[in-house]
């Protein structure tokens, strides 16, 4: 029995997995919507406007988790999909997963970290980018690492 090397890719039709996931989260976040309507109750207090402007600072916090929660998974699937479509070739695929990536970074920066860099103190500023500053070298020099020791590997 001689088993011949297996491509990376199958003969099949793509697989309709990833529109199962978008279905699913899409329930989820209508689901979440649902949860928060059944829980408001009317209020009886009278026009109380402290309840009334958490109320809102609520909802608005909330609306920024779920766009935020959306643009993730989105900026998540699109890598996903061009690497299992080979939509670009390797090159064009590493810039695009970057891209995609640092634009997720700035996504969770605004809508779950709620860092609004005109609104931001100095300070913040400043540990935010000393904070990216040590990721880089850290991301940096392990590829970097990696890499030396493939191509030492490999001679």
């Amino acid at each position: 029995m001689s088993r011949q090397p297996r491509s990376g890719r199958d003969n099949r039709p793509a697989s309709r997995s990833w529109l199962w996931t978008l279905g699913f989260a899409a329930l989820f976040i209508l689901s979440l919507g649902l949860i928060q309507r059944s829980e408001d109750a009317p209020a009886t207090a009278g026009p109380d406007h402290r309840q009334n402007n958490s109320e809102e600072e609520y909802q608005r916090e909330r609306n920024s988790y779920i766009i935020g929660f959306c643009l993730a998974l989105a900026l998540t699937f699109v890598p996903f999909a061009l690497v299992y479509w080979s939509a670009f070739s390797r090159f064009g695929l590493l810039v695009a997963i970057g891209v995609f990536a640092f634009i997720q970074a700035i996504v969770h920066f605004r809508f779950f970290l709620h860092i609004n860099p005109p609104k931001q103190n100095v300070d913040d500023m400043h540990l935010i980018l000393f904070t990216t500053m040590i990721l880089a070298v850290m991301a940096g020099g392990t590829i970097w690492i990696l890499y030396n020791l493939a191509m030492r590997m490999m001679f």
